[in-house]
């Protein structure tokens, strides 16, 4: 079960306007981003991968029984992109996908290698953000690795192991940077230098995480390399969001279950310990029970035991954790959604269709979805008014509907 920040139907409100500010975006650059599945053993990782993906990894109750990680990509649920299909009824579908990735088990020691702990964090610092996974339901047919349920402490082994590794690394690149900037006079890694010395203060002396620390600058975050590339190797860099696996008959009526107790110390101690993370309850045997429904089954019982799926909030949280959006092209040919980064500028979002449309970029012409939806017609958004030229400055927002115009580039003269 996903922990996150609203769990609203558990009557646990938020902070609304005073909740904390995000994090800066410091990670990867790009849109093949990853999000991993993370926990300790048996508390129901890899059961929710095979719910999410529809696959089938192996969800064995004893502990390591996933090894290699496995991957998958997941269609991203969308009102609007199923609007737009079934407006054009086009002859191709390709909606936007978040890549999960179902990670081994994490136990005490890891960073020292204890269990799978190496190839665990070797296996998590290829993703760029985490589902954090802790079991919230009893159950004494299924092991649990420290003996007794206790999802505030799974937490916690799982913060500071990732903590702990990033000592380890942290370090050498101190030492390597020391010789090259300082003593070695480079210029060039001094900013980088500099970095460092702060996240080691914050990290080794401090106690705390990386990704915890907000108080950078515009040119720390967003300078040119090498500037921050050793930060991006720190695995508590990564946004995450928190999954709680409860009891699928107690996520009926859970404010009586005692699971709920379990939830809330679980909330409490995210508040605490990562402000603005997201917690999100999530039952893996009712998800699994209702993906083996059709749709109408599925929302007969949902209506019977007054519950609901959560897995569309899962996964379109996961993809907001990953800094990603998209926007639409849309016709009888094809109903796409393009995956940017954002924050992403018109001709870059271009780019992500071809590369000439990027080198050559004239336009966008841009219509709203809700525009489109409540107009009924492309005709109609222009002849309300509604449908604009942007150019190369225009930021990209998420479920625009764009036509680029561009410039063809020459064709290579022959001799």
């Amino acid at each position: 079960m996903f922990v996150t920040k609203d769990i609203a139907s558990l009557t646990l409100q938020g902070k609304g306007d005073d909740a904390p500010k995000p994090p800066p975006l410091i990670g990867r650059f790009g849109t093949s981003l990853k999000i991993g599945i993370v926990g300790l053993p048996n508390v129901g990782k890899s059961t929710f991968f095979n719910v999410l993906t529809k696959s089938q990894a192996a969800a064995e109750n004893f502990p390591f029984c996933t090894i290699d990680p496995n991957e998958s990509r997941v269609p991203i649920p969308d009102e609007r992109y199923d609007f737009l299909c079934q407006f054009h009824k086009p002859a191709s579908k390709i909606p936007a996908f978040l890549n999960v990735v179902d990670i081994a088990g994490l136990v005490k020691g890891a960073h020292a290698g204890q269990g799978l702990g190496n190839a665990f964090l070797s296996h998590i610092s290829a993703c760029d953000s985490i589902f954090h996974m802790t079991r919230a339901f009893d159950d004494e047919d299924i092991i649990h690795v420290e003996g007794t349920v206790d999802p505030v402490r799974d937490m916690e082994i799982i913060h500071e192991e990732l903590r702990l590794k990033d000592e380890e690394m942290i370090v050498p690149i101190i030492d390597k940077l020391e010789k090259m900037a300082i003593r070695g006079g480079d210029k060039k890694l001094k900013l980088e230098y500099d970095v460092m010395c702060k996240i080691k203060s914050w990290v080794l002396e401090e106690k705390k995480h990386v990704r915890y620390y907000h108080d950078w600058n515009d040119k720390e975050v967003l300078g040119p390399p090498p500037v921050g590339v050793s930060v991006m190797e720190l695995w508590r860099m990564q946004v995450v969001d928190y999954s709680s696996d409860v009891d699928d008959k107690e996520k009926r009526d859970i404010v009586n279950k005692p699971s709920f107790k379990k939830l809330v110390k679980i909330k409490e101690w995210v508040d605490s310990h990562d402000p603005g993370a997201l917690v999100i309850p999530f039952s893996g045997g009712l998800e699994s029970q209702l993906q083996d429904q059709n749709e109408e089954e599925r929302q007969k019982y949902c209506t019977e035991h007054k519950t609901q799926s959560a897995l569309s909030k899962i996964i379109k949280t996961g993809y907001a954790a990953l800094q990603l959006e998209y926007f639409f092209t849309a016709g009888p040919d094809e109903v796409r959604a393009w995956t940017i980064r954002k924050g992403t500028k018109a001709p870059q979002a271009a780019g992500k269709i071809h590369t000439d449309f990027e080198k050559g970029f004239i336009m966008a012409e841009v219509m709203k979805f809700q525009d489109f939806k409540e107009e009924g017609s492309e005709n109609a958004v222009k002849a309300a008014g509604k449908y604009r030229q942007q150019g190369r400055n225009y930021v990209v927002e998420d479920g625009d509907i764009i036509f680029f115009k561009f410039n063809a580039p020459n064709a290579p003269k022959k001799k």
